[in-house]
């Protein structure tokens, strides 16, 4: 059975926003390396359009940013979307029954499947469908945004924290 992962870099003040900050050369090593091992992401629209940037090589990428492109085109990816009528290669666009849908991905898969966005894992949460959470806490405060978690906050117990690099904290986290 597959685990479903919810991870994302997070403001101090609790805040996601891809385009405020980004990761350091040592936490994009390890989002290539966490890429490459995934069974599998889950997107919303949103975060998937904007995933969709590393569809195509750019002439301006490093080798680095190549190896995330090539692990990302290779794991499948599920589009939650009833707006979308098609997704890319690689991509299965679910647009009803999102608890059944995610169960049978879940009982189906082995290894990680990672959530990709607040919106989307705000209902995964509320259907008590995710079994971690990680948050890659930066030494950043936007003050806005769109919060880490857009919905209820569960009970959670803390399992791991490590540093990555010299100033992100990951902290992994299980339903309580």
């Amino acid at each position: 059975m597959a685990k479903l992962v919810f991870g994302m870099n997070q403001s101090l003040d609790g805040y996601v926003d891809h385009m405020a900050f980004a990761p350091s050369p040592t936490l994009f090593r390890h989002f290539i390396e966490e890429a490459q091992g995934q069974a599998g992401s889950v997107y919303g629209r949103q975060m998937y359009e904007i995933m969709r940037y590393w569809d195509d090589d750019r002439p301006e990428w490093d080798a680095e940013e190549h190896a995330f492109a090539a692990a990302w085109r290779r794991q499948p990816k599920w589009v939650v979307s009833r707006s979308l009528k098609s997704v890319g290669l690689n991509a299965t666009l679910v647009e009803d029954d999102l608890e059944g849908a995610i169960r049978e991905l879940k009982a189906e898969r082995a290894g990680e499947i990672e959530v990709a966005g607040p919106d989307l894992a705000r209902s995964l949460t509320e259907l008590g469908l995710i079994d971690e959470y990680r948050i890659y806490l930066h030494p950043v405060v936007l003050g806005h945004g769109k919060p880490y978690f857009a919905g209820p906050r569960p009970p959670l117990r803390l399992m791991t924290s490590d540093r990555i690099g010299e100033d992100v904290i990951r902290l992994t986290y299980v339903p309580a």
